[in-house]
């Protein structure tokens, strides 16, 4: 094609451009890139949900990590060696566990077995009001209802035992999980550093000190949200223990360190512990008084949900109050249970980490400064490892994008 031929088509091309309206040119261009991004996304998603087992202790190790890293930088200070403050922490926060659900389970049984009595009290009220009641039914239809149940539920047992089977495959792949992610928290807390530095070598070198930065502002961000959880579950427990003492239904300490550790799963967890403790009440108090202790769950929840959730939440991790609602929404239809407890965390990292990067923080970001960075420990340090490169440690004279 010759010059000439070249530019007439060049100059019809422009000719043809300037004829599609500006609004219309410029809305198709983001169109098509928005959709490439929606689709990466969704396709990243569901790669994802093929290595569950997998991302979600990493997770939760991660969650840990960044709320007992104080602890082990704390016992450092103190002239305790790196791995035996790891030690130290884990073993802690699973004796804390341990004792706490111990102290629940205990309590509960001898409680139930003090209330045993007072649940047959109450059945038998149950059966009073129905004979007795507005309708009015007779000890034969009640017993024809109850063994209606019985056949319903002899009719429906396959289905009750393949329950049964799934919830004890999903048992033991929660113990799987479990053991996972406290083995990967050892060595976040060990050489977690290291390993950060050394994903941070994998990128290009130009690329290195931009992405150090963002993912330490990132990790701020998660240490932030997994603060304020901590503050939220303890206010869970002390708003529904302390409405549960007032009204003198028993077992009120116990029921409040399992509203505690419930806090920390969405939806089932609130769901759980409120269902418990309006049970309680209604055994040992009655009716009215397990109204009332709906009502007080009912209000701790909705002022978590709709104040401490969105406000506090949002305060420390820097967004708004409709993108922690919305966070929330989206990855429990996204993901489920797994899906409502890092949705939050997830977009606080992604937050923090583009905003750093779209100001280029890493110009002037003090942390990336060799002077100021913080050094793996003498006793891990006697190996060379990717922190030991200037370019990965964001030195002067490093390549910046």
């Amino acid at each position: 094609m010759t010059d000439h031929e070249t530019g007439r088509t060049t100059a019809k091309a422009a000719q043809e451009a300037q004829d599609i309206p500006y609004a219309l040119r410029i809305g198709a261009e983001w169109a098509w890139r928005l959709g490439a991004i929606l689709v990466v996304a969704g396709g990243i998603i569901w790669l994802l949900r093929f290595v569950s087992f997998l991302i979600i202790p990493v997770l939760v190790a991660a969650l840990l990590a960044g709320l007992l890293m104080p602890v082990v930088k704390w016992l450092v200070r103190h002239k305790v060696s790196r791995g035996l403050a790891v030690a130290i922490t884990e073993l802690g926060m699973l004796a804390v566990l341990v004792a706490a659900l111990t102290l629940v389970g205990r309590q509960l049984v001898v409680g139930f077995h003090d209330l045993w009595s007072e649940a047959l009290l109450g059945v038998q009220k149950v059966q009073d009001w129905l004979s007795t009641g507005p309708l009015h039914l007779s000890a034969t239809q009640i017993d024809g209802y109850l063994q209606q149940a019985g056949k319903a539920l002899e009719g429906n047992s396959d289905s009750i035992v393949s329950g049964a089977l799934s919830f004890g495959s999903s048992a033991g792949h929660f113990g799987t999980g479990l053991i996972l992610a406290l083995f990967i928290l050892i060595f976040f807390l060990l050489e977690g550093e290291r390993i950060w530095l050394f994903l941070v070598g994998l990128m290009p070198r130009r690329a290195r000190a931009a992405t150090n930065g963002a993912g330490r502002k990132g990790w701020a961000s998660m240490v932030s949200y997994v603060r304020v959880q901590v503050f939220v579950a303890f206010v869970d427990a002390v708003g529904i223990g302390v409405g549960a003492a007032i009204l003198q239904v028993p077992l009120a300490l116990p029921l409040g360190v399992l509203v505690f550790l419930g806090s920390f799963i969405p939806i089932v967890g609130a769901l759980v512990t409120g269902a418990v403790a309006v049970l309680l009440a209604l055994v040992a108090n009655g009716p009215v008084n397990a109204l009332i202790m709906l009502i007080v769950v009912l209000v701790v929840q909705q002022l978590e949900s709709h104040v401490l959730q969105p406000l506090v939440m949002g305060k420390a991790v820097s967004l708004h109050p409709v993108a922690v609602i919305l966070a929330v929404a989206a990855g429990s239809f996204l993901a489920g249970i797994p899906g409502a407890l890092f949705a939050v965390p997830t977009l606080a990292v992604t937050n923090s980490a583009v905003r750093y990067i779209a100001a280029r923080g890493w110009d002037k970001d003090p942390e990336l400064d060799p002077d100021a960075k913080p050094r793996p420990e003498p006793d891990s340090a006697d190996s060379a490892g990717p922190d030991d490169l200037p370019e990965q440690r964001g030195e002067p004279g490093t390549p910046t994008p």
